[in-house]
């Protein structure tokens, strides 16, 4: 595979600086982070099916956009390793080590759903289960994506203490995506939480430094000091909406957009 150019390089970043953020862009090739409690529908926990088929059909859109697609999958539906250990007193890493199998089982399950839609799915597990998922290999991801088709990332970063959104900026710096997007329950990023006060503000974009100085809660810091490391940038919008990822995906109005300085 030909090296990619920078992000400056490919049009992302303004002539003023490689940190500068300009207005939206299609995209070639994107990362899609999921929370478990996405899959679990209104309850949030468990798998609701109707929930999941339309989550599918939405990635798919994506992929049949012409858009190298994989997805990140968090767990939180089935087990949230740090209030897990805090809440039953069980050991911090095995809780991690149960939230990183529980990703696992979401992964399968999406990319039974994807297939459904006609799209080839491949699984790739950070911790080994060789009966029902890839070990992630990097070189194999980035064919797997340049073959057409989903790749899903389950297991986390295969190590505790660290959460499915660093795994997800992980994963899309090794991949070389060139956009994260964070699907969430709400919209995009606002100055206060939406559901507690109705006059929050939505942001249309937003800088790193932006989003630190006024204290946003877009990811935990470890993934959102990554983000502006490595100027990744970042849409967070809300799953539900329908077209919403394809809109994104394609350089449209969908939610927030994060980068640049």
């Amino acid at each position: 595979m030909a090296a990619r150019r920078s992000w400056a390089s490919r049009g992302w970043l303004s002539a003023r600086g490689a940190r500068a953020l300009v207005s939206r862009r299609p995209f070639g090739r994107v990362l899609i982070k999921l929370s478990g409690e996405a899959l679990g529908g209104q309850a949030g926990s468990g798998l609701d099916p109707k929930v999941i088929g339309h989550i599918a059909r939405e990635i798919a859109a994506v992929h049949l956009a012409g858009v190298e697609t994989a997805v990140v999958v968090g767990g939180g539906n089935f087990i949230r390793g740090e209030v897990f250990s805090e809440a039953g007193g069980i050991d911090r890493t095995v809780a991690d080590q149960m939230g990183m199998l529980s990703t696992i089982m979401n992964a399968l399950a999406l990319q039974s759903a994807i297939e459904v839609e006609g799209v080839a799915t491949r699984v790739q597990s950070a911790i080994q289960v060789a009966q029902v998922a890839e070990s992630f290999i990097r070189r194999r991801a980035i064919r797997h994506l340049e073959k057409g088709r989903v790749v899903v990332f389950a297991g986390g970063t295969g190590n505790p203490y660290f959460t499915t959104d660093t795994a997800a900026v992980l994963r899309a710096l090794e991949i070389e995506a060139e956009c994260l997007i964070k699907a969430t329950k709400v919209d995009g990023v606002y100055d206060q939480d939406p559901k507690k006060n109705h006059a929050a503000v939505r942001f249309g974009t937003l800088t790193y430094t932006e989003a630190i100085t006024k204290r946003l809660a877009v990811m935990d810091q470890t993934a959102f000091t990554m983000c502006r490391e490595h100027n990744l940038p970042v849409i967070v919008l809300n799953f539900n909406d329908p077209g919403a990822l394809l809109r994104a995906a394609k350089g449209e109005e969908a939610g927030t957009l994060m980068g640049g300085d």
